[in-house]
C-alpha cells in the first residue's frame, strides 16, 4: 500500500518534481516556501481518494489546500500570462492516479477545467483503501468539543485536515488484541505523557495518577504525544497505514524528540509509511542516531533554484543531505560561539 512515486507539474511551488518515495520514513527538509507541506497534502489527498471514487481526489485537494473561493486553478503555478495547467501523478506500485486541471485566472475560475486521465492501472487505485492520517502543525484535540458539527454545518475557514484528525482521534479501540510491538510503543508513550487518553462528550482527558486532566490544561507538546497514543491505540496507525506529520517539533520539549523518533521508527518497522516535515536539527540527529541499517529512511531536501523553481535531492544517509540549511545554521552558531569564547570577536 505504500506510496512509491509522486510527480507534480506546475503545481503550487513546483514547476516540475519527480520524486521516488521510501516505503519507510520520508523526511522532508528545506527552507520555508519550498513546498514540504504541499507535497504531503497532495499525497494525503491521494490516500484519502483510495477506496472511493477517483473523482474525489480533486475535491479533497480543494478541501485540504483551501484556495481562495475554493477555486482549483489557484493551485496552478502560473508563469507568464494568466493561463496554466497543472498535472499530478501518484503511484503505489502498479497502481496509478493521474489528474490534470487548468484554466484562466482572469476569468475568476469560470473556465476552470478538470481532466482525469487514469492509466490502465488507475481503476485499481480505488480498489483498496489506504488508511492515512495527517497531523497538522496546530494541535486540535483541545479545541475538539463541537468543532466537527460546526464544520459540517457552517462555512468556516479551516482546512479539512483539522476535521479529519478529529475523526481519527474519536475512533474507538479495535476489538482484536494489539501485537507486542504496538503494545511496546503505547507503553513508551504512556510513560512520556504520564497516563492514557480518553474522551467524554467530545472532550479529551489524560487519565493518570493525578486524576483526569482536560486537554486544555495540558502542555501542547504533551497533547501531541497523547494524539499519537490515541492513533495507535485505536488502530489508525496499523501496518499499511500512512502517517503525515507536519513539524512534530512545534511546542515539544527537545527531551521528547528522541521518544517521537523512536516511535516513528517502530511504526515503520511494523509496516507503516511515514512522511515527516521538519526544520529542527535535533529531530534529524535523533532519527539519524536511532535508526539501524535495516530501517528504511530517506531524506528529501527541497531547495530553491533558478527562476524561482523548487528542486529536490534525495539521500538515505543523513550526512548526504544537500543542501542542508538546518545543519548549516547550527554550524554557523557553533562557529560564532567558539569565536566569542576565544576572543570575543563574534559578529
Amino acid at each position: 500500500m505504500a506510496l512509491t512515486r509522486v510527480e507534480l507539474e506546475n503545481f503550487t511551488a513546483f514547476k516540475s518534481l519527480k520524486l521516488d518515495l521510501c516505503p519507510g520514513i520520508n523526511v522532508l527538509v528545506g527552507a520555508n516556501g519550498t513546498g514540504k507541506t504541499h507535497l504531503m497534502k497532495v499525497c494525503y489527498a491521494a490516500c484519502d481518494a483510495s477506496g472511493s471514487r477517483i473523482s474525489d481526489f480533486i475535491d479533497k485537494l480543494v478541501a485540504v489546500f483551501l484556495p481562495s473561493s475554493r477555486t482549483l486553478i489557484r493551485l496552478v503555478r502560473f508563469q507568464e500570462g494568466t493561463g496554466g495547467r497543472a498535472s499530478i501523478r501518484l503511484e503505489r506500485g502498479v497502481r496509478k492516479l493521474e489528474a490534470a486541471f487548468g484554466g484562466d485566472l482572469a476569468s475568476e475560475g469560470k473556465e476552470e477545467l478538470r481532466i482525469f486521465t487514469p492509466p490502465a492501472h488507475g481503476a485499481s487505485w480505488t480498489r483498496d483503501t489506504i488508511d492515512s492520517v495527517y497531523i497538522p502543525v496546530k494541535e486540535m484535540l483541545s479545541n475538539a468539543p463541537g468543532f466537527r458539527s460546526l464544520y459540517s454545518k457552517r462555512e468556516i475557514h479551516f482546512e479539512e485536515v483539522y476535521k479529519d484528525i478529529l475523526d481519527r482521534a474519536y475512533l474507538p479501540a479495535l476489538r482484536e488484541p494489539m501485537d507486542s510491538r504496538h503494545e511496546g510503543i503505547l507503553t513508551r508513550l504512556r510513560e512520556a505523557i504520564g497516563g492514557e487518553v480518553d474522551w467524554e462528550n467530545e472532550e479529551f482527558f489524560l487519565r493518570g495518577e493525578d486524576g483526569d486532566i482536560e486537554f486544555s490544561l495540558l502542555a501542547e507538546g504533551v497533547r501531541k504525544l497523547a494524539l499519537l497514543w490515541l492513533l495507535i491505540r485505536n488502530g489508525t496507525l496499523q501496518p499499511g497505514a500512512v502517517l503525515f506529520w507536519d513539524e512534530p517539533e512545534t511546542n515539544l520539549n527537545p527531551k521528547l524528540f528522541g521518544v517521537v523518533m523512536d516511535v516513528l521508527l517502530e511504526l515503520q518497522r511494523a509496516g507503516a509509511q511515514v512522511f515527516l516535515a521538519t526544520h529542527d536539527y535535533v529531530i534529524l540527529k535523533e532519527l539519524d542516531l536511532l535508526k539501524t541499517d535495516a530501517d528504511k529512511v530517506a531524506f528529501h531536501a527541497l531547495y530553491r533554484k533558478g527562476a524561482g523553481e523548487v528542486g529536490c535531492s534525495t539521500t538515505y544517509d543523513y550526512r548526504g543531505i544537500h543542501p542542508n540549511a538546518i545543519a548549516d545554521t547550527f554550524t554557523d552558531l557553533y562557529d560564532r560561539e567558539v569565536a566569542r569564547s576565544l576572543d570575543g570577536t563574534a559578529k
